[in-house]
């Protein structure tokens, strides 16, 4: 069994006090057991994304540089596997939603740069990110191989399949979403089980357990267009045939604490043979945008 921990928490402006609230997280999670912890996605900073200015590009961080030496020597001394969401300054002008995973000796065991980037209304991702270029493979840890996606690539099956062709053991999205102003009970409820319902099928495609970590509260719109972004909450872990086996409540500061069992997956892959029985001759048209 492998225990997970998934971190749950609201944000400030200041960076440095969500890194200490951070640090005191996943400490109290190692404590417990977890040897996997998954963060939020960008979880140093506010969710900047809801305004277009170029002032939040002073938040990007080099990698290799000091973020990811803070975040190695915490992984070396808790002895854990980390999946960190961080704001990438790849050169001048280019800058990407990057998860940098380091293993138990504080190694940078691989990367995964957002491949999907949103452009909605609070969501201005596009202003800030290129698309990821570094494609869909799993990231090999002490803990077994994992597929490590961003949160709007939540929404895409093709995603979720490729890291499972490539031989990814769990599927982990770090994640920002949550509820604009305008939206009513109804609504807000509509979404969130898409939301819930989507990644579910995703462990169900492919018989692999999913995490899915997402930050809490309520975070403004500084330009004062919108009245901000009310983040949903229920970071979830579903098995390998969807079924829920945790979820952390929508308006609470959690570490949700989550036994896995990797092994599982073969059971549930022997029994639903899904890969087996895909028609790959007859795919060709997937790489269309759209059938006219």
């Amino acid at each position: 069994m492998l225990k997970v921990a998934l971190i749950q928490q609201s944000n400030t402006s200041d960076v440095n006090k969500n890194r200490e609230k951070l640090v005191d997280n996943i400490t109290k999670s190692a404590a417990e057991g977890a040897e996997l912890v998954v963060l939020q996605e960008l979880h140093d900073s506010l969710y900047f994304c809801q305004v277009e200015d170029t002032d939040n590009f002073d938040l990007a961080v080099p990698i290799p540089g000091k973020t990811t030496e803070f975040y190695a020597k915490l992984a070396r001394k808790l002895k854990i596997v980390l999946v960190t969401s961080l704001f990438e300054k790849r050169a001048a002008g280019l800058y990407h939603n990057t998860a940098v995973v380091f293993d138990k000796d504080g190694s940078i065991a691989g990367s995964y740069r957002k491949m999907h980037i949103p452009d909605d209304p609070n969501y201005y991702e596009k202003f800030y990110f290129t698309p990821g270029d570094l494609g869909f493979q799993p990231i090999q840890t002490s803990i077994g191989k994992l597929g490590v996606l961003v949160c709007w690539d939540q929404w895409y099956p093709e995603a979720a399949r490729l890291m499972a062709l490539a031989g990814a053991q769990i599927l982990i999205y770090p994640t920002a979403i949550g509820w604009t102003s305008n939206d009513g009970e109804a609504e807000r409820n509509r979404q969130l089980e898409a939301w819930v319902t989507i990644q579910r099928s995703h462990a169900i495609a492919n018989g692999l357990p999913v995490i899915s970590a997402n930050r809490t509260g309520f975070e403004l719109d500084n330009s004062a267009l919108t009245q901000g972004i009310e983040f949903w909450g229920h970071s979830f872990v579903a098995g390998p045939q969807g079924e829920l086996i945790s979820m952390a409540p929508g308006d609470s500061e959690i570490n949700l604490i989550v036994e896995i069992d990797l092994n599982n997956s073969e059971n549930v892959r022997r029994w639903w043979p899904f890969l087996r029985d895909r028609r790959i001759d007859a795919y060709q048209e997937l790489l269309k945008r759209y059938l006219d």
